[in-house]
């Protein structure tokens, strides 16, 4: 039936799966223990270590006992390290002892992670000694006497040490539920300060296997695993993802085209999941036109605006279906996803319907009030994906949950009859130039089609008059040159005038979130400054 007000709801089946992260990697260790379920990809074939699902089972289990030697149940630890497989014997290990691991980006610096480790008030912190220049285990110990609760700091050179008192079997493992939280992971920053969603198992394992169905991801497929472990795209829909499919995981330690291309190659890989910008690189890659990717059957992206242009281009090139996730870290994180079977053009334009078990509502943000289809207004989402809350900010947590238990994503989009939803950008991001609103997404699309721009991005600056004006930033691609002029004329064919950029320049590469989203704050800020060179 054709939805006349934009609210619906995702499908019944299957049911939410009443399980705990130990749960999810017991079933998979009972049902293939032998399969190989996670490799190092690290770029010396002979550094690759492998664990099958019993073996990786067992060692979860022996984190978990050794991490009760040194901590209590419901305390916090955190984990700042790029993608190691220790990490995901933690995730595991730590839920598995009623702990909630804290997740660190590896990029940080000395106040980032200083304010992580205080926020969250972690009573530990799993490091490793340093990773591409960054002094990690040098800059905790300097902070630690700045956090008050942080009392053991674990290098991960040591992780043998470590692991070895969770040989004593007779460290009784507790009564872990569902609706215990497990993780706490901070907003990415692409307008300002991180806050901590709280996350529960029944959200982020049930989001993790839900994607991974609607990707079309196949008991025992080869994932290649990219994304970042400290953000949910990561932790959750690749690694829960994997294992609620007993997939062998090949784990990436930090995302490189090159190194990723030969993972498909040499492993037969079927299925990643990327950021746009990880895409686009490696399609760009001199070594991708060498590379077989026959067996490549699901590609999946997300977390940040994907153009339609790169859809129909990554279909075209891979040969394999192409899904769109759309969420964020508060929802566990995918609160939307096309089907591998939805036409070209909904893939394309849309973020596709609910996954199972969760609802979506369009409402007009001035007066809370659900809107008819084809009016854009704000995305919510309800279901059991939505985070308990921001770790110890009742404010904030108020101010992004109803009182109904819908989450208020600051998402700007509109439904169609059939519930499908498109993206106009974020309520934050919209720019009102005298009076007219005008959505970034829709002139990010219009360029990114445009055969000189690899990427862009659009934001408002100030502007006397009209209140706002619009800037473009935008990354060519490798040996184009842009005239300012042309791309101008371009925009005028297909917009009207009052929407095309005013301001235009020319980057080498965007200030990006550790999860590769594009951090359109600071380019605001840069221009602010006069930092930025105009076309």
């Amino acid at each position: 039936m054709a939805l006349t007000m934009s609210h619906v709801a995702g499908p019944a089946t299957p049911a939410v799966r009443e399980m705990t992260f130990g749960d999810l990697l017991r079933k998979a260790a009972e049902s293939a223990p032998d399969r190989a379920a996670l490799i190092a990809g690290v770029p010396d074939p002979a550094q690759r270590r492998t664990w099958t699902y019993a073996e990786l089972y067992r060692e979860a289990q022996r984190t978990a006992r050794a991490l009760l030697t040194r901590f209590k149940q419901g305390e916090r630890i955190a984990v700042w390290a790029q993608n190691i497989p220790e990490w995901i014997m933690l995730e595991f290990g730590a839920g598995m002892a009623g702990m909630v691991l804290v997740t660190v980006n590896p990029g940080f610096r000395a106040n980032e992670v200083q304010y992580v480790l205080k926020q969250s008030r972690s009573a530990g912190v799993f490091v490793v000694n340093g990773f591409r220049g960054n002094p990690m285990l040098e800059t905790v110990q300097a902070v630690q006497p700045n956090c008050p609760e942080l009392r053991e700091i674990v290098c991960f050179d040591d992780w043998d040490k470590f692991i070895a008192a969770g040989d004593d079997a007779s460290i009784a493992l507790p009564a872990v539920r569902p609706d215990d939280p497990v993780m706490i992971q901070y907003t990415s920053g692409t307008t300002g300060f991180p806050k901590g969603a709280l996350l529960r198992h029944r959200g982020l394992l049930n989001n993790g296997a839900d994607t991974a169905d609607r990707m079309g991801v196949g008991s025992g497929d080869v994932f290649i695993t990219a994304m970042p472990l400290f953000h949910t795209g990561g932790c959750v829909c690749c690694v829960m993802g994997a294992v609620s499919k007993a997939a062998t995981q090949v784990l990436v330690e930090a995302f490189d085209p090159a190194i990723v291309l030969e993972m498909f190659n040499t492993y037969r890989g079927n299925a990643m999941l990327g950021v746009p910008t990880m895409l686009i690189a490696m399609l760009e890659h001199p070594n991708f036109a060498a590379t077989d990717l026959s067996g490549v059957k699901a590609i999946c992206s997300g977390g940040s605006t994907v153009p339609a242009a790169l859809v129909r281009r990554l279909e075209e090139k891979l040969g394999a279906p192409f899904t769109i996730v759309f969420g964020q870290t508060e929802c566990s994180p995918v609160a939307a996803q096309t089907r591998t079977d939805d036409s070209v053009e909904d893939k394309a334009g849309t973020i596709g319907l609910p996954l199972p078990n969760m609802e979506t509502k369009i409402i007009d943000p001035a007066t809370g009030e659900t809107v008819p289809i084809g009016t854009i207004g704000e995305f919510c989402t309800r279901g059991y994906h939505v985070m308990l809350g921001y770790f110890d900010m009742p404010e904030a947590t108020a101010a992004a949950i109803d009182k109904d238990g819908w989450l208020h994503t600051g998402d700007l989009c509109a439904m169609d009859e059939r519930g499908f939803c498109t993206v106009e950008g974020r309520l934050k991001d919209m720019i009102i130039r005298g009076g007219e609103n005008i959505y970034p997404r829709e002139l990010e699309e219009l360029l990114f089609k445009h055969p000189k721009v690899g990427e862009v991005a659009v934001i408002g600056v100030p502007h006397e008059k009209w209140g706002e004006e619009v800037a473009a930033f935008i990354r060519p691609v490798p040996g184009a040159a842009i005239e300012k002029e042309e791309l101008i004329d371009y925009m005028r064919a297909s917009l009207s005038p009052h929407k095309t950029p005013k301001h235009w320049f020319v980057v080498d590469a965007f200030p990006l979130t550790g999860s590769g989203k594009i951090q359109k704050f600071r380019l605001r800020e840069a221009w602010t400054k006069g930092e930025m060179t105009a076309l």
